[in-house]
């Protein structure tokens, strides 16, 4: 008969077996296409999900239409992370599960300038407008999901044609960033989730106002020739839960 600590032992051995992340011979790479306006979030709980899950994570970032291009054309992924529109059309077009369709966050669009710089008053909608009119240079991205709602912004303060002239069009959110931080633009303007915690050389001012906000959603889906489709599942539902909802906030997100 065993004695009492030996058997104590052996029970904690056991319990550290059961609570251990699978072995690496068991472990699998999830591919995942992720969207910029959701990056700081998924590098947020990468650690944590790697760790309790024994898999890696293999991300491609980019913007959302850029990478709904690249699955269209058949890039191979297990996971997609990305604009709620984008990831309809995927299911749609049979690439996505629409049964592993989950709603994950949404952004709205925020205003950043260079690290130390005046934050100018952007509290209401007039103080707002007279920021934009007042700005030297303003910045954003090409293809990024806010660009639809700050030309919407411009027209309904009836100023387009006022900023057409300072308007700087980059090819992503992070170039837009980086020429305010090197003070080659005055202002950006993009979701607020890819300044407030990603942004190195540039400050948030805030949130558009109400008046003038608009908001991306996300959503995280499975695809259907995924080849760890199980593990990709695994994935979305941590989207979901209690793990990352404090994330979330922190990355200027707000969890759905």
């Amino acid at each position: 008969m065993r004695s009492l600590p030996v058997a104590v032992a052996a029970s904690a051995a056991g319990i550290l077996i059961l609570l251990a992340p699978p072995t690496s011979a068991n472990a699998a790479e999830i591919k995942v296409i992720c969207s910029n306006g959701i990056k700081a979030v998924v590098e947020g709980i990468r650690p944590q999900f790697e760790h309790t899950s024994g898999n890696s994570l293999a991300i491609q970032y980019g913007s959302t239409a850029e990478l709904k291009r690249k699955v269209d054309s058949g890039e191979a992924f297990d996971a997609v992370i990305l604009g709620a529109d984008a990831v309809d059309g995927l299911v749609k077009a049979g690439k996505v599960s629409s049964a592993t369709v989950a709603e994950v966050a949404r952004a709205g669009v925020g205003v950043g300038v260079r690290a130390g710089a005046r934050k100018p008053d952007i509290h209401t909608a007039d103080g707002m407008k007279q920021t934009l009119l007042a700005a030297k240079s303003v910045t954003y991205a090409k293809e990024g999901a806010s660009r639809a709602f700050i030309e919407k912004m411009y027209d309904h303060f009836g100023i387009a044609s006022e900023m057409q002239p300072k308007i700087m069009i980059s090819p992503g959110s992070g170039e837009s960033d980086a020429m305010v931080a090197d003070g080659k633009a005055e202002i950006v303007l993009t979701l607020v989730s890819e300044i407030l915690p990603a942004a190195p050389g540039v400050t948030l001012v805030g949130p558009l106002p109400a008046e003038v906000q608009g908001y991306v959603t996300f959503r995280a889906g499975v695809g259907t020739n995924a080849k760890n489709a199980n593990e990709a599942k695994a994935l979305v539902q941590y989207l979901k839960g209690p793990a990352a909802a404090p994330v979330y906030k922190a990355k200027g997100m707000e969890a759905r």
